[in-house]
């Protein structure tokens, strides 16, 4: 018999969890339990935790769910540099939530767009590899690994890399200053609707704070995309990685998969009858691949991570 309990707040209520001067909001779905595992969703561009409502609906039945507003999002801060948007930044905003949310246990990471991007970087960090046990990763790929991608298709396959160049059109309108900022606020987020449904098939969801993560979330291309391509790093992942490619993907293409064997030695590829936003669009059947992903692989204990300078507050400031 398992010792259930409630968590100590309401799921659309948020913990924000302190790492310096970013307040990361965080939200607890699903019963707290000894027995239960941990997952830990990381949302993308320009989305914010409520990304994953339909999925967290099935999931959090069987196990406990942690989804955070990521630093320019939603309820979490929004530093005005670029630089804060680093890579490393993001990691340690990720590595912050898992420490509040299971310090005793490694986490399964569950990760869409900008989310997996990120994640990845912690994934393939060995300073994180015992926090974590295993991570599923939808519609993004690391960066170091797509310049890697990129030096072969310009070798091998230069017509498959000119149809990713032209899926990724906007990484470059993205650096151009303050295009970003402009269209955001200038019609794009009232628009945003109507362009994710001719996307999708479907009308989708949109969040109150739209513009302002729009506008906020271009940093994380400004402060990473070229300068993870143009020096890449050799960066492995030696726990079990699960990617699951959307074959309708307007925007992350599924040769990015291709050869990701040599970056992880546990992988498992689940292409799925989808667009971009298939977690929200196809969430049960994205929830099922997880959770029987997920119960293949038991998270073991670990001893408590090194106290870390992180305060934690029950709900948000007035």
């Amino acid at each position: 018999m398992t010792n259930a309990k409630p968590n100590p707040h309401a799921a659309d209520e948020p913990t924000l969890v302190q790492r310096g001067a970013v307040r990361l909001a965080c939200y607890d779905s699903g019963a707290r339990d000894d027995l239960r595992p941990t997952l830990v969703f990381v949302h993308g561009y320009p989305d914010t935790h409520r990304v994953w409502d339909r999925m967290v609906a099935p999931l959090s039945e069987t196990f406990r769910c942690v989804r955070y507003d990521v630093r320019g999002a939603g309820q979490s801060s929004r530093p005005r540099a670029t630089a804060a948007y680093a890579l490393d930044e993001l990691e340690a905003d990720l590595a912050a939530v898992i420490d509040w949310a299971s310090p005793s246990r490694p986490v399964h990471l569950i990760a869409h767009d900008w989310g997996s991007i990120q994640s990845w970087e912690a994934v393939t960090d060995p300073a994180l590899s015992h926090r974590i046990a295993s991570f599923t990763s939808i519609s993004g790929p690391c960066l170091d690994h797509v310049g890697h991608w990129l030096r072969a298709q310009w070798r091998d396959d230069r017509a498959a890399l000119m149809r990713q160049l032209k899926k990724s059109w906007y990484v470059f309108a993205f650096h151009i200053p303050w295009l970003p900022t402009l269209a955001w606020h200038g019609g794009l987020a009232s628009r945003w609707p109507r362009t994710t449904e001719r996307l999708e098939g479907q009308a989708l969801p949109v969040h109150p704070t739209l513009a302002r993560d729009g506008a906020h979330g271009t940093k994380l291309y400004r402060a990473n995309v070229f300068a993870r391509i143009r020096r890449p790093r050799l960066r492995h992942a030696q726990i079990p990685v699960h990617v699951i490619t959307p074959v309708r993907d307007a925007f992350v293409g599924p040769g990015f998969a291709r050869d990701l064997d040599r970056w992880v030695d546990d992988l498992t590829i689940t292409p799925v009858d989808a667009a971009h936003w298939a977690v929200l669009t196809h969430p049960q059947s994205i929830a099922d691949l997880c959770a029987d992903f997920i119960r293949a692989r038991p998270a073991p204990d670990v001893a408590a991570p090194e106290a870390r300078p992180n305060t934690v507050s029950p709900r948000p400031s007035a």
